[in-house]
């Protein structure tokens, strides 16, 4: 008999306990879900800053003189186009459009990439890469157990930051990434997040994780930084109209079916423009532009029952489409969902929608996304 693959802990653990977490089993990875009230945990985010334990996300890196072509080649985006210190939200999808995981790949020098994958779809993205680097110049390595991932959410966050590290922590962009050292230690500083305000990741080595957890701490004392479980890492995700692999995104959808087909690059130079679901995603991109038969919209509603992951969406009588992802939003103070919906009621302001909740259809109105954005 097969034994079951043993959960997988961070660098933290010990420190999550410690501050009486509540741990949960999260893509083989034991990661504390919330560490008193996730509302305030959510909170704290929005108004000051808040510290996440990310190590579950799987790093790949790739190297040698053709890795950006590989990339260009196995990813839908422009990647032999993004500049040394820069990072780009992009895709890698199968032969026939499918999303197999939503990615975020940091140029880190001419030669050299990151890859950052969801926890629950790192081997996957791993897989398709080697398999797909024949060819190539360039070497795929498998780095999950080369970095711990710290995070540091809110309006606080550049100025906890700063305490910490003689790097120019307001000069660095969004969605820009650069080594330098943070509390005495190595760290790759990218200003990236998925909550929806200014912040920072900072990838360092799992040895020095604890180090650089307790320096954070301690620098954000007075600025009220609190320590946040995965639980209010979704609620502020949501609010802010990100997708969530397994939710919004996965192979059954392509880029355009998700209202993401921008991300798309048909113009790429490496490979004479061919990539991997290249005529598939073009196809996807004409129904798109002609008849989309879903939209990703957001709802919400002025009453108290929350919608979950699977509820059909109505309206006249009829499935109109299906909530993705629902929750209570402790910024709005509303119940909030995305979900996709038939082109025909996906306009905002679409009247007769309703969400069918254990057999009670409860209004709600279709909204734009996001559902916050920072000021």
């Amino acid at each position: 008999m097969t034994e079951p693959p043993a959960i997988r802990k961070t660098a933290l653990d010990a420190t999550h306990r410690a501050l009486g977490a509540t741990m949960t089993d999260f893509a083989g990875w034991d990661m504390p879900l919330r560490y008193g009230s996730e509302r305030e945990e959510h909170l704290a985010v929005r108004s000051t800053a808040g510290l996440f334990d990310l190590s579950h996300m799987g790093e790949i890196t790739l190297t040698g003189p053709q890795a950006a072509e590989l990339l260009d080649h196995a990813l839908v985006g422009n990647l032999s186009k993004l500049a040394v210190g820069r990072a780009r939200y992009t895709m890698i999808c199968d032969a026939d459009g499918g999303i197999l995981d939503d990615l975020i790949v940091y140029r880190l020098d001419d030669q050299e990439y990151l890859v950052v994958a969801n926890a629950s779809n790192a081997q996957t993205v791993l897989d398709a890469l080697v398999a797909r680097q024949d060819g190539f110049g360039a070497e795929v390595r498998d780095d999950r157990d080369s970095y711990a991932l710290i995070a540091v959410q809110g309006p606080a966050a550049a100025g906890i930051l700063k305490q910490l590290t003689g790097f120019d922590v307001d000069g660095l962009r969004y969605y820009a990434g650069e080594r330098d050292m943070v509390a005495g230690k190595s760290a790759l500083i990218a200003r990236t997040g998925y909550t929806g305000e200014d912040g920072f990741e900072l990838f360092v080595s799992p040895g020095d994780a604890v180090a650089v957890w307790e320096a954070l701490t301690e620098a954000g004392r007075e600025a009220g930084l609190t320590p946040c479980g995965l639980s209010c890492r979704d609620t502020l995700r949501l609010e802010a109209g990100m997708p969530l692999y397994g939710h919004e995104l996965s192979t059954a959808l392509t880029p355009f079916d998700a209202g993401l087909g921008r991300i798309v690059k048909f113009e790429k130079t490496a490979n004479e423009g061919r990539f991997v679901g290249r005529d598939a995603l073009a196809a996807a991109a004409e129904k798109a532009a002609t008849a989309p038969p879903r939209k990703l919209v957001g709802l919400v509603s002025e009453g108290r029952r929350v919608p979950r992951a699977g509820y059909p969406v109505v309206a006249g009588g009829a499935v109109v489409g299906e909530v993705t992802s629902g929750a209570p939003s402790p910024t709005l103070g509303k119940p909030i969902a995305m979900a996709y919906v038939d082109a025909a009621h996906a306009e905002p302001g679409t009247e007769g929608v309703a969400v069918d909740i254990r057999g009670s259809h409860e209004p709600y109105e279709v909204v734009a996304l996001p559902f916050y954005k920072r000021a």
